[in-house]
């Protein structure tokens, strides 16, 4: 019981910390102009801490690719997936922009302590955020939150079938 406890209440805090960088990211790109970016690399930090690889498709159309590794005391998860993200301009700021999407993700848990054992659960992700590039140095800043439906394995039993609590905020170098 106090590990659901915990996990919740740190589902909580990650919540807290994505709304607070998305407003501060929001009013920090409020001020600033910016140029579009055809690809960028670099890390999502939030849950799970993952490299990315963002490349456009199209001038609205980006996929993105991710890898990661979250761990506790008792279990961790290694994750890769991709999304689709479709982006809409933000008023009259250049480059400023909100996006939504879906993908799909595996994840690889692994039960140290108590039950020993792993497991894997495939997981529907959607996603919504904001991205800015900025105009005169190569670094993209997006923020997002990325609900997922676990599919199959231990962890997508019970109520840990749905999943509000992952997102990022993410510093990626970008390329034109």
């Amino acid at each position: 019981m106090l590990h659901k406890q915990s996990f919740k209440s740190e589902n909580m805090r990650t919540k807290q910390l994505l709304l607070t960088l998305t407003l501060v990211l929001g009013c920090f790109v409020a001020v600033h102009s910016q140029s579009t970016y055809k690809s960028a690399i670099g890390l999502r930090l939030g849950y799970p801490v993952s490299v990315s690889f963002k490349q456009f498709i199209s001038d609205q159309g980006a996929i993105e690719a991710f890898a990661g590794y979250r761990g506790y005391a008792s279990y961790g998860w290694f994750t890769g997936g991709a999304t689709y993200q479709h982006h809409f301009p933000i008023g009259s700021i250049e480059g400023f922009n909100w996006y939504i999407g879906g993908g799909a993700a595996v994840f690889f848990w692994n039960y140290d302590l108590d039950l020993g054992y792993s497991s894997t659960t495939f997981g529907l992700l959607a996603v919504g955020g904001v991205d800015y590039k900025f105009a005169n140095i190569p670094l993209n800043l997006s923020a997002d939150i990325m609900p997922a439906i676990f599919i199959g394995g231990e962890y997508a039993s019970g109520y840990n079938r749905f999943q509000a609590g992952l997102g990022a905020l993410s510093a990626r170098y970008t390329f034109r």
